[in-house]
């Protein structure tokens, strides 16, 4: 059974693609469901804004799984601003 809950388990897991697809199927069974759009334009403004960007980075970010890669990530992330 595909809800809110479980989307939001696969989008915390790093799943973001199934959780982008199960926030559609909510939206298309109930098209005035406020949590799923909100869902829906959080996931898909996340590839706009990946335009042109380092895209080792961005399939590291979209499949990180463990507190390890996320510091990894944060640390090239800082990088960046210093």
């Amino acid at each position: 059974m595909q809800t809110l809950t479980l989307a939001n388990i696969y989008e915390l897991q790093g799943l973001k693609e199934e959780a982008l697809e199960i926030y559609q199927e909510i939206l298309k069974k109930d098209h005035k469901n406020a949590d799923a759009k909100i869902a829906i334009r959080r996931l898909s403004g996340m590839r706009k804004k990946f335009l042109g960007c380092n895209e080792q980075m961005k399939d590291f970010f979209i499949t990180m799984e463990d507190p390890i890669e996320f510091n990894e990530f944060e640390r090239w992330l800082l990088k960046l601003w210093n």
